[in-house]
């Protein structure tokens, strides 16, 4: 029987420390994304093959989104929002794959993916408004406030990582389950469906990310 989602699947140890099935899947999935960028995208053509031209219809949708939520240049933002979204979906969608489990349905890796955001918001907060600025920003309206305002990032990212860790687990046992009771065949639609809950909730955690960052650097200057 699989353990519970809360205990790490543990496959080997490196030294003294316990590597997941979630950390090597993890791992093989930005192995897989680094490889395949680098193949596809290291020497870009003019004439854009299939590839070339899906993946930059990709970047561009996701530039646009950014912008809109961002209100300035999202090109800054990019390597990371858009690594996150990609490694997501590819992470989510692991759930439709015979024998594989999606690393995202074990808490540590929305808990780093999460703690990721965390540090990205206060680096990118300091970076454009200036460490002074951005720390001030948490005595407003009224330095009393300030364990308050504390609390309220540290509350948000939790909800960021206990939202993606409980929809993909959830999925994971609605199949488990269907697949137990009902045979091979019958979840095929439920798979189908677990295609668009993965990619739902990749969009959803990088936007939630993006307006999380859109928060700390504030309002473009006229």
């Amino acid at each position: 029987m699989e353990n519970s989602p809360l205990m790490p699947d543990i496959l080997f140890y490196i030294g003294p420390v316990p590597i997941s099935r979630a950390v090597a899947t993890t791992w093989a999935l930005m192995a897989f994304m680094a490889v395949f960028l680098l193949a596809t995208l290291r020497r870009p053509a003019h004439d854009a093959g299939p590839v070339q031209a899906a993946l930059e219809i990709v970047v561009l949708a996701i530039v646009k989104q950014l912008r809109e939520i961002l209100d300035r240049d999202p090109w800054p933002f990019l390597p990371l929002l858009g690594s996150l979204f990609l490694f997501l979906c590819l992470a989510n969608l692991a759930a439709v794959v015979p024998g594989a489990t999606p690393p995202t349905g074990h808490i540590e890796t929305p808990a780093a993916l999460a703690l990721i955001v965390f540090l990205s918001v206060h680096y990118f907060g300091v970076r454009v408004r200036g460490a002074g600025p951005y720390l001030r920003h948490y005595l407003e309206p009224n330095p009393f406030l300030l364990p308050l305002n504390v609390l309220s990032e540290l509350t948000r990212i939790f909800s960021l990582m206990i939202r993606l860790f409980g929809n993909m687990m959830s999925h994971e046992f609605v199949i488990a389950i269907v697949v137990f009771l009902a045979g091979l065949l019958v979840p095929i639609p439920f798979l189908l469906l677990g295609i668009l809950i993965g990619i739902i909730q990749a969009y959803i955690f990088t936007v939630l990310a993006t307006v999380y960052i859109a928060a700390a650097v504030g309002a473009v200057e006229a």
